[in-house]
Order: C-alpha cells, then sequence, then structure tokens
C-alpha cells in the first residue's frame, strides 16, 4: 500500500450563474488566510470503479483509477465522518490493486469491480497561506464532465482541502465567506455521488431504447436500522442491522490494524450472536442458530490476535508499575520475544479469516436473514412489552451463574464457573441494550447495572489468563539462565487482584440483583 492520509475537506457549488460567472472570492483576509497563491490548472482523467449495484456507493466509499496531476494512481476513499475521509494510495496499474481490493472485500464479497463511470475535470488549483507562507488548505475549483455510457453531466464545483494539524474553524470562516459570494455547501458527499445522482435518469432511458448502458441494478433491501413500526420485531431487527453495518465497516480497519478495530469487530461479532439468541421467540432459532455458530467462530477466531493484545497491555502495565529493585534481568526483552513470536502468527490467521470463503458466505447469511428475516408470532407484539422479558430471562441466566459461583471454594472450578458467569453478563448487557431504545430507562439501567458486574468478572478471568502466561514467562526465563523473580512478583500481584475481584463480587451482586430493577421491566 502506498500511502494513507486523511482528508478533511468540505466541496460547494454556485446557487446562481452569476455567481459562478464572478468565481471564486478572494479569500485573503479570512481567518488566518493572509495569501492565496495560484498553482495553475491540471486536467484529471478519473474512472471509478464499483459493483453492478453500487455497493461501494451506497456505503460512501470510492474507488477511482485517475490519471493526471501530482497523485496519479489508485485512491480509495473510506468515510470517517462528515467531511472527513482517508485516502487510502496505490501505483498505477490496469487492474484494482490486491490491497485495494481486500479493504472492500466485505462489500463486495464475489462481485466484480467495474468502471461505472468516467469524470473529466479541469482543475484551477490555488494555495492558502498564513503569514509565514505556510499551507492552510488547498482551494480547487473543478469543472466537471461525468460520462456513464451515453448519459453525461456537467457541473462547477469548489473543494477546500485542509493541510495537516489545521483546524477545522477555517472552514468554517471560508464557508462563511463563500456564502456571502452565492456558493453553498454541496449536497453531494461526492463527485460520484453527484454523477450517479445527474447520470441515473438518463442512464435508464437509454437502457429502456436499448442505446446504452443500463442503470446500476438495485442492491438487496436490507431493513433500515430504525425501529419502524415499533413491533418488537422491528426493534430487533434494527439492532441487528446496526450490528450487521458495524461488521462490515470494520473490516477494513481490522485490515489496516487500526487501533481498537479487532476489539470493535469482534464486540459487533458478539452482539450479533447475543441478539439471535436473546430474542429468539421474535426470530426463528432454526432459520438463526447455524448463522450463530458462524458468528461464534469469527468472534473465537478474531479473538487470538485481540486476547494477546489485551494480554501484553495488561502485563506491561503492571510491569511499569513495579518498583526499580524488582526488575531483575532482562524482563523488557523477554516479553517482547514472547509477544513478538506469538502476534504474529495472531495477526496472519486474523487476516486469513477475513479472507475466506466462510466468512464472506457469513456476511451474505446475515444479508439474506435481514431482507427476508424468519418472524416468529411474538416479533408482531409491542416492543416495550415483547422485549423486556427476553432480558429477565437472560438476567435470570445471569443470576443462576452468579449465584452457583459464589457458593463454590476459591480454585480453578471456581474461575471456570466465574468465567461462565462473565459470559452471561455480556449476554444480558447487550440485550438490555438492545432493548434500551424501545423501553428506555428500565433497560439502560439494567445494562449498567450488568456491565459492572461484567467488568469485575471480566478482570478476573484476565488475571486467571495473565497467570498462565506470567508462569510460562518465568518457565522460559529459567531455561535461558535468566532471573525468573519478577514474573514470580507480578504472578503473585495477579493472585491478590483476582482474590480481591472475588470479595468485591457479592457486594456487587447484591445491588444488581436489587428488586427494583427487573421490577421496572415486567
Amino acid at each position: 500500500m502506498a500511502d494513507t492520509k486523511r482528508e478533511i475537506e468540505r466541496k460547494f457549488e454556485f446557487t446562481k450563474a452569476s455567481a459562478a460567472r464572478r468565481g471564486v472570492p478572494d479569500l485573503t483576509g479570512t481567518a488566518a488566510i493572509a495569501a492565496v497563491s495560484d498553482q495553475g490548472t491540471v486536467d484529471l482523467d478519473a474512472v471509478y470503479y464499483d459493483t453492478p449495484d453500487h455497493r461501494l456507493a451506497a456505503d460512501g466509499l470510492t474507488l477511482r483509477r485517475r490519471t493526471g496531476g501530482a497523485d496519479a494512481g489508485w485512491h480509495l476513499k473510506l468515510p470517517v465522518s462528515p467531511g472527513v475521509r482517508d485516502e487510502i494510495g496505490a501505483a498505477l496499474s490496469d487492474t484494482v490493486p490486491v490491497e485495494l481490493s481486500a479493504l472492500v472485500r466485505s462489500r463486495v464479497r464475489g462481485a466484480a469491480l467495474e468502471p461505472q463511470v468516467r469524470l473529466l475535470s479541469s482543475r484551477k488549483v490555488s494555495h492558502l497561506l498564513d503569514a509565514d507562507g505556510a499551507l492552510l488548505a488547498e482551494l480547487s475549483t473543478d469543472t466537471v464532465r461525468a460520462e456513464r455510457g451515453r448519459a453525461t453531466a456537467a457541473w462547477t464545483e469548489v473543494e477546500v482541502e485542509l493541510a495537516d494539524g489545521i483546524g477545522p474553524g477555517l472552514l468554517d470562516a471560508v464557508e462563511k465567506a463563500f456564502r456571502k459570494a452565492g456558493l453553498r455547501v454541496s449536497d453531494a458527499p461526492s463527485k460520484l455521488a453527484r454523477a450517479l445522482s445527474e447520470t441515473e435518469a438518463q442512464a435508464a432511458a437509454a437502457a429502456e431504447a436499448g442505446t446504452g448502458a443500463a442503470a446500476g441494478a438495485e442492491p438487496r433491501a436490507l431493513p433500515p436500522a430504525d425501529p419502524g413500526d415499533g413491533t418488537a420485531g422491528a426493534y430487533v431487527l434494527a439492532y441487528l442491522r446496526e450490528q450487521r453495518d458495524a461488521l462490515v465497516a470494520l473490516d477494513p480497519a481490522v485490515r489496516r490494524a487500526l487501533p481498537d478495530s479487532v476489539h470493535q469487530m469482534r464486540v459487533a461479532t458478539r452482539r450479533l450472536r447475543s441478539a439471535l439468541k436473546t430474542y429468539r421467540k421474535v426470530l426463528d432459532r432454526e432459520a438463526t442458530d447455524p448463522i450463530g455458530e458462524e458468528l461464534r467462530y469469527l468472534a473465537a477466531e478474531l479473538g487470538v490476535d485481540r486476547d494477546q493484545e489485551v494480554l501484553l497491555e495488561r502485563i506491561q502495565t503492571h510491569l511499569e508499575e513495579l518498583p526499580r529493585p524488582l526488575l531483575v534481568g532482562p524482563v523488557r526483552g523477554r516479553l517482547r520475544t514472547w509477544n513478538n513470536s506469538r502476534r504474529s502468527g495472531s495477526r496472519r490467521q486474523a487476516l486469513a479469516v477475513l479472507d475466506s470463503a466462510r466468512y464472506l458466505a457469513l456476511l451474505e447469511s446475515l444479508d439474506a436473514l435481514l431482507a427476508e428475516p424468519p418472524l416468529r408470532k411474538a416479533a408482531g407484539g409491542r416492543a416495550e412489552r415483547v422485549l423486556p422479558q427476553a432480558v429477565l430471562r437472560d438476567y435470570e441466566r445471569l443470576a443462576g451463574r452468579v449465584e452457583a459461583a459464589l457458593a463454590m471454594e476459591p480454585g480453578g472450578e471456581r474461575d471456570v464457573a466465574l468465567h461462565e458467569a462473565r459470559k452471561a453478563a455480556k449476554r444480558a448487557r447487550y440485550a438490555a441494550e438492545a432493548a434500551t431504545p424501545a423501553v428506555g430507562k428500565p433497560a439502560k439501567r439494567m445494562a449498567k447495572a450488568v456491565k459492572e458486574v461484567q467488568s469485575l468478572l471480566g478482570d478476573h478471568q484476565d488475571s486467571v489468563v495473565a497467570r498462565e502466561a506470567l508462569r510460562g514467562l518465568g518457565i522460559q526465563a529459567a531455561a535461558a539462565h535468566e532471573p525468573s523473580f519478577t514474573w514470580g512478583v507480578l504472578y503473585a500481584r495477579e493472585e491478590a487482584l483476582a482474590e480481591r475481584g472475588e470479595r468485591e463480587l457479592p457486594h456487587i451482586w447484591a445491588k444488581t440483583s436489587e428488586p427494583g430493577l427487573r421490577e421496572a421491566l415486567e
């Protein structure tokens, strides 16, 4: 992959022909802009690639092959937030670069990426400079011609892209100056979106007449991520759609190794699986159970890399907290070697899963489930009556596991029981969070209470896993004739932390099991 850059920009269009004739106003004196430097005009030729049903465009992504200008090559733009995109570049080639096609695989899947629109632009470029001559932003005035089969469209737009490290306040000031000169923020999020919109009717008419390429095929219709008619089925499907969208959107972030991306993708996977189990009276389990098993597999595979990341962070944090006299031997080097040997394999494993046919089949299954949901009778009931019952069932499941674990003596069996209670707490929390849009405060309070139990039990399980890792590190150190003292100190500290958590659990559980929390949901 050649390069990645964060693109923060705002697009404008002229409101009247008279404003277009006057052109872009002089921005000298606007905010910190002390000078406007003309950089000349360049001709750009960009071909945008997408599936025939425009899956990338539907999600706000653009993939183009562009010649002309200083950054000729392939560009993939991924939305981050309104007006902010990550642009990932690759060198010019005749076909879509492998590294870019991988980043759109969760959207494209088995469909072909083909040329959809060609944009020919004459771009007049100016640099907006501060008093020291440093670049604040690039101002571009583009005269654009879009070609889509026999359909064409033409327009002029103005784009202001911030330089690195410049805050969005400059864009606000420019927008204010532009409004006075007859320009407004463009409704279209990208040139491609505008081109598709303006050529759609022409392309459809040409296809009907048999004189041009057909307009893009309609993608499979999925329900929107909103509660719709207020039924239990509508709320559950809206929640599932949110998690499905998160799963698809996080795929390229995991491939790019962005911070916390594996964790967030794993959370979306677990939320989906939990919802399918929790709301089994809304959706037919005969159809959802196979999908749930595939989600379990995906979460487990992603977890290999994520669990190692969490484990390393925990050990490193505790190591940094030790007084210097307790750091005996090359402990940091030993930890680094141990982590590298485990992490390289886990990273490859996560990427291999995302490239697998099994993973793509799971995404297809989720879309099919949402497009034609196997609704049961309860799906037609009011959400505020049906969903709380499911939340309470998951709470009772959690209560049984916590009380069983508390009745055990400390030791390995109790550790396992507490881990099972943690998983039940996570499911109960997800159930309450999914119900919150329909039920409101009672579900929100339940989610908050159960999350506290989950956090404590999660820390306890992390301690169990860390102790096993520290024991292994101590054995490795001894085998290499290094002191193992520090690993023993950390092991003892983890034991103390786990014991403290077990002492706190009855108090936290007493708050969570207050009758009032449950009664509010009944």
